[in-house]
């Protein structure tokens, strides 16, 4: 594993290579269909509740930790795999499990079978984002990949809106559980489309200074990979960083459209229109952004992988107090865009300096770690977190017993903050001894 210190850009761009724009579209368009399997259980969670009967705490664990067990656990082996062999056929098997595993959460009769789809998504899921990001990396060279590896990250806004407005739709004009059998259709579609027109990259193809053990071809150790990357303080701390946030944004995903309808007084179509838009502009517009900024000014001032989501953490942290405190739903849709906006600064530029940090043939299996540990962390913990807490607010203030719980969020706010910061001064002194 190298440095941590990301490497400067090469004084020359090289020409713009049309397939690798269709590439990473293409998988953008996956990782859209993964994140919208992922979050359709949270945005049709008011259906589902009064069709099965389960309480938020259950919804928090189906949306959470029973998926997350498998998702991360699972990746760190398939990563390690797709670094050894064909990425693209791993992304293509995984994204056929995953939207088989969608199906089945349709055609689900109780709690205990959808938890078992819920599983079997993760486990599907297992093999998407990691492979997605090393063939990224090996497409686009250092100086243009967070902007592609942005362009990437927006897959979750993008399939969080169109869950939203589709999903919503779909499960207002039918049945929740049309929807579920749909998008996971597309997806089988989609995996078609992977195996057909993505060609496995030449690992390290784009990098202007290879390592050498890549030069060699010699394939890297699981465990030194694994090992290294926790003994790299850089890498562990933009992993907890990131953790920690995503505690907040997934808590928030997974109980947003059921806040909303259940004490904003929002109904299901409004929240196909309303909050789609919200996700898809905020969302989106965040990750990009965060992405150019990285690009401009990261070589010359490599802290701003800590500062930049630090800085826009500390600002949502109001907007997002008046969002939960909000009388009703138009006033909180509109405190909403701000934290919407601030909250996914911290992705890309994690993604980007794990990419940029390690050797083309670690790429993978770092990306993977990386997850493993930031989603262990937020998708695992934080929608439990959330729904456990409304459960045990609801004996006290049964009306708004998810507004309490959303309270509880604030204190992870300034912890992720707190802790991107961390990252800041470890990567501007890592810099300035290599300087």
């Amino acid at each position: 594993m190298t440095s941590a210190t990301p490497a400067a850009p090469p004084a020359a761009a090289p020409r713009s290579d049309r397939y690798a724009w269709l590439v990473l579209g293409i998988l953008c368009f996956v990782y859209v269909l993964n994140f919208l399997d992922r979050q359709l259980l949270s945005i049709l969670a008011k259906p589902i509740q009064d069709d099965l009967g389960i309480t938020d705490g259950q919804l928090g664990r189906l949306g959470g930790l029973y998926f997350a067990l498998f998702y991360c656990i699972l990746g760190v082996p398939v990563a390690w795999l797709a670094d050894r062999g064909n990425r693209t056929r791993v992304l293509t098997i995984a994204c056929a499990l995953w939207s088989a595993a969608t199906i089945a959460c349709g055609l689900s009769a109780n709690y205990g079978q959808l938890a078992a789809a819920r599983m079997s998504v993760g486990i599907g899921e297992a093999g998407g984002v990691p492979p997605s990001y090393s063939i990224i990396s090996d497409y686009f060279p250092p100086h243009r990949r967070g902007r592609a590896l942005a362009l990437f990250n927006l897959g979750p806004p993008l399939g969080q809106a169109l869950g939203v407005a589709f999903g919503a739709k779909i499960a207002a004009a039918y049945d929740w559980r049309l929807a579920f059998i749909l998008l996971g259709a597309a997806g089988l579609i989609a995996a078609v489309g992977v195996w057909a027109f993505v060609r496995e990259p030449r690992r390290g193809a784009t990098d202007t200074q290879p390592v050498a053990a890549d030069m060699a071809g010699e394939a890297v150790s699981f465990w030194m990979t694994v090992k290294t990357f926790f003994a790299t303080p850089t890498l562990l701390l933009v992993a907890l960083a990131a953790g920690a946030t995503q505690f907040v944004t997934y808590a928030t995903l997974g109980f947003t459209t059921l806040f909303l309808m259940r004490e904003k007084a929002m109904t299901l179509d409004q929240v196909a229109i309303w909050y789609a838009l919200v996700l898809a502009i905020g969302v989106s517009s965040g990750i990009y952004l965060s992405g150019r900024l990285i690009d401009r000014y990261a070589a010359r001032r490599p802290q701003v992988y800590g500062t930049i989501p630090a800085y826009a953490l500390l600002l949502a942290v109001p907007f997002f107090i008046g969002f939960v405190a909000a009388p009703g739903w138009p006033l909180a849709m509109t405190f909403l865009i701000v934290p919407t906006f601030l909250n996914y600064f911290y992705l890309t530029p994690a993604v980007t300096l794990v990419q940029n940090s390690v050797a083309p043939r670690q790429r993978t299996l770092a990306g993977a770690v990386l997850l493993l540990i930031m989603n262990l962390i937020g998708l695992g913990l934080g929608p439990t977190w959330l729904g456990a807490a409304s459960d045990w607010f609801r004996a006290s203030h049964p009306d708004h017993s998810l507004q309490y719980a959303f309270y509880t969020l604030v204190p992870f706010y300034l912890i992720a903050a707190a802790l991107h910061l961390a990252v800041a001064r470890t990567v501007k002194r890592a810099h300035g001894v290599q300087s």
